[in-house]
């Protein structure tokens, strides 16, 4: 007899898992089925080269909801993050550097080497920005209104818009600015200084394959500062272990609560009886039936590969064909025999331990966007390094270190018919070389390396178009319409199939607040309204 369950989730990444955790809290019987032989999705840490390990895709805390960390007990089983005591570390064209964080005073001081005007206005510049992160990342565990669900949406829709209607008119007026204007032009109201718009601007073009200069893009920049580290609002921190520690205690936990995993089970379809989801069919022509299907992979892998087009609407179907993917990521993990030596700051220090941003101007930004549209990269990519065996012993062998190198701006498909396969090599040594220009050396240090293009990162991970963000971040792919209106609440055109994953509300970064909503909307579609309130 066919073994039937409440729900089965299609991969393992931290959303699925978060999701199943809450399912079976409530009492559901959950089963996972993931493509690879690991779980965790982009947040897993593996042995790259031999006696070297890091965080091969995400790699990098911030995002992840404390409501998430505290149900899950997380720290109970050796959840652990260092906060960086600096963010970003930034050298310039000419010779000097600039550093952000550590604190205002510290970061003014910073600032003045470039414009005592600028060093003034970052007070309020912090204040502004987070008053309407504030005001979003409360949004953030809320499930957004569905167009077409009559009261409910108008009630939900209401709530929601309470928090931005009570804010004053400077703070409407910072709202609207981040959600329509481009980096480039909202930085410019607040700063002078190249660097100083350089070291706020690298996070609106992350993930985003985009200028600074592109309207939108702003927005972005906010996403990326709702996060906090050990209570710490806006820090980032290194997992100890990885990132993948964070899933494997996430996977830990789900299997107490009596979720099962299965691992090497690709989904080649999602099964329809009627008008509903009957479960899914597996590559190995393993069919498992259930009463709802919940995708934690990107929309244009749902409903390009896995779900027929006969089961979507017609108007569905054409929206989705033109759903924004491709985040023009580029990575690279590289063993390293010793720490790289800064032209502009060579000696060992906090720096190492930061976000080493090689980008030195926002029009820097722009036109390895613009080369790689002409071209497919830049020859001056943009480039974060991390180095987290600075504070992680456990990753690397003693006095050598990993690094991760995060690349932006590298085109989702090359032109002219050329292939990431035969041309990721070519590009990685370009990106070899724009670290080398600020810390000579560097080359001869590394000892192994990983290269994951665009294309790589889809093979590896499903990460269609390289986008770890699972589709663009943009004003008509956000909140209700992620990712179309109408079907912003979790659910999918199919009853009984739900999405859990990054292309759903509130978005990409390892947050868990996918997975935290969805479950909570199959909670409620289920009829379990105390379990719902408590989610």
């Amino acid at each position: 007899m066919t073994k039937q369950y409440d729900a089965v989730i299609i991969g393992a990444g931290h959303n699925g898992l978060v999701c199943a955790f809450y399912l079976a809290q409530a009492g559901l019987k959950v089963r996972i089925v993931e493509r690879r032989d690991v779980v965790g999705g982009a947040a897993v840490t593996e042995e790259f080269h031999p006696g070297f390990r890091n965080s091969v895709a995400s790699y990098t805390v911030s995002l992840l909801q404390p409501k998430v960390i505290r149900d899950m007990r997380l720290h109970d089983h050796g959840y652990r993050v260092i906060e960086r005591p600096i963010s970003n570390f930034l050298p310039q064209e000419d010779g000097g550097y600039l550093k952000l964080g550590g604190g205002l005073e510290r970061t003014q001081a910073e600032f003045r080497k470039f414009s005592d005007r600028d060093a003034d206005a970052l007070p309020a510049y912090y204040d502004a920005l987070e008053g309407v992160a504030e005001v979003l990342r409360d949004l953030a565990l809320k499930s957004p209104p569905n167009v077409g669900e009559g009261l409910r949406t108008l009630l939900a829709g209401a709530s929601q818009g309470w928090g931005m209607a009570k804010l004053g008119l400077e703070a409407k007026r910072d709202i609207l600015d981040l959600f329509t204007k481009s980096a480039t032009s909202f930085l410019g109201q607040w700063f002078e200084s190249e660097a100083v718009k350089a070291a706020f601007g690298f996070d609106a073009v992350v993930g985003n394959y985009a200028s600074p200069d592109t309207p939108g893009s702003a927005y972005v920049l906010l996403h990326h500062v709702f996060g906090e580290v050990n209570g710490k609002k806006g820090a980032w921190g290194h997992s100890i272990g990885g990132m993948g520690t964070i899933t494997q205690i996430m996977a830990d936990v789900c299997r107490q609560c009596g979720v099962e995993i299965s691992l090497e089970a690709p989904v080649a379809e999602v099964l329809v009886d009627g008008d509903a989801v009957a479960g899914v069919k597996l590559e190995s022509g393993e069919e498992i039936a259930a009463k709802r299907v919940i995708a934690n992979v990107g929309p244009k892998l749902l409903y390009g590969k896995m779900l027929d087009e006969s089961h979507q609407p017609d108007d569905f179907r054409r929206r989705m064909r033109g759903f924004k993917a491709g985040g023009g990521t580029f990575r690279i993990n590289v063993a390293l025999s010793e720490l790289p030596k800064f032209t502009c700051l060579p000696e060992p220090g906090e720096h190492h331990q930061s976000g080493i941003i090689l980008a030195p101007t926002l029009d820097y930004m722009d036109k390895a966007f613009l080369d790689a549209k002409a071209h497919g990269w830049s020859k001056k990519p943009i480039v974060e390094m991390l180095i987290p065996s600075t504070v992680d012993d456990s990753l690397a062998p003693e006095g050598q270190h990993v690094a991760s190198l995060f690349c932006q701006q590298f085109a989702p498909e090359l032109p002219d018919g050329r292939d990431w396969d035969d041309e990721e090599n070519a590009a990685a040594d370009t990106i070899i070389d724009t670290v080398e220009a600020h810390a000579p050396g560097f080359r001869a240090s590394i000892l192994g390396r990983q290269v994951l293009s665009p294309k790589g990162l889809y093979k590896k991970f499903g990460l269609v178009g390289g986008d770890i963000m699972h589709g663009h971040m943009s004003l008509d792919q956000l909140w209700s319409a992620r990712p179309v209106l109408g079907n912003g609440a979790y659910r999918g055109p199919v009853k009984g199939l739900y999405m859990c994953g990054a292309g759903t509300h509130p978005g990409g970064g390892v947050t868990g607040a996918p997975g935290h909503n969805c479950a909570r909307e199959v909670i409620f579609d289920r009829g379990n309204w105390r379990r719902f309130s408590t989610i």
